[in-house]
């Protein structure tokens, strides 16, 4: 019993050790909007010295690690909150809206997010199989434990902002190190579904791809679930399955996001906006941006822009 004891704190300083060598290189490389792209492909470092107000926040399939703090993402009717003992896994693109819930200036929420590149992902597939869970029933969205070789894996990772010149050579290897130890974690079946080619949730992932190209046109179900490979109603089926919302209602948020970016960051009014992600009637934006945001667009964004002297860097665009 003694060893084992031994044994797990030995792990839990390695976490915590790990974590506070992170937050150290994301407070030296953060830009001034608390958020910013890094020299590492598809890695970003976020910093808030305080609470959050709930924003919109469209997630590509992508790890999420916390250094300090906690963070509530809420999917459709789903509400997942995750802090620096756990990780942030998802499949594939969903719009969200986030809360970063504790934070303050002598103690700072800092994290990390890397887009996973599902290409690496499929080429481990193979080579994993055999040690990952079986899949399992579940959105697009999942929280599992930090263990000492993933947190040591995004440590060394990060570290790379501080030796850019090795970035080339070790941030590919680095990124698999990090999908490995997803992959074959507790929930690493929600990433083995998206990937592996011919599964329903690929199918969805498919669908969602299309939608998110094209959330400002028209969009027909049954053109839908012709090219996700599936009839309409299993379409709705797994598609609710992965995303917590319709392909409408998945659509419907797409619209809303980009519509309150165009606001913040363009200082568009909300009739143009509306127009410009697809909507043909003012007030049925109007109706629903506030169901979403819970207020008015007007009033929204003036809370957003009086919260944030550098709005330009509040919302990101759908990519």
């Amino acid at each position: 019993m003694i060893v084992s004891g031994s044994k797990t704190a030995d792990q839990d300083e390695m976490v915590v050790f790990a974590r506070s060598r992170i937050a150290d290189i994301i407070a030296r490389h953060l830009g001034e909007g608390g958020q910013g792209e890094t020299s590492v492909a598809g890695l970003t470092i976020h910093g808030k010295t305080g609470p959050a107000e709930p924003t919109s926040f469209l997630y590509d399939p992508s790890f999420a690690l916390i250094a300090c703090g906690s963070k509530r993402v809420v999917l459709g009717d789903e509400s997942y909150v995750y802090d620096e003992s756990h990780f942030l896994l998802t499949s594939v693109g969903l719009p969200t809206i986030v809360q970063v819930l504790d934070a303050s200036p002598s103690q700072p929420y800092y994290s990390i997010k890397l887009n996973i590149d599902l290409e690496l992902a499929r080429e481990l597939m193979s080579e994993v199989a055999q040690y990952g869970p079986e899949p399992t029933a579940g959105t697009g969205m999942a929280i599992g434990p930090v263990t000492p070789p993933l947190a040591l894996a995004a440590m060394r990772l990060v570290e790379l902002l501080d030796s850019p010149q090795d970035i080339a050579i070790l941030a590919r290897a680095l990124h698999r190190e990090i999908l490995y130890h997803v992959l074959t974690s507790p929930i690493g079946a929600r990433l083995r579904q998206a990937v592996q080619l011919g599964s329903r949730t690929n199918g969805v992932a498919a669908a969602i791809e299309w939608i998110r190209e094209n959330f400002t046109e028209v969009l027909r179900i049954e053109e839908l679930a012709e090219r996700a490979g599936m009839g309409e109603s299993t379409l709705h089926h797994h598609f609710r399955a992965i995303t917590a919302m319709s392909p409408l209602q998945y659509q419907k948020q797409l619209r809303l996001h980009e519509a309150r970016r165009l606001m913040v960051n363009d200082r568009i009014d909300a009739g143009l906006a509306a127009l410009r992600v697809g909507y043909e009637s003012a007030t049925q934006f109007n109706r629903e941006y506030r169901r979403a945001f819970g207020a008015p667009p007007k009033r929204d964004v003036t809370a957003i822009l009086a919260r944030n002297a550098a709005p330009a860097r509040t919302l990101s665009p759908l990519p």
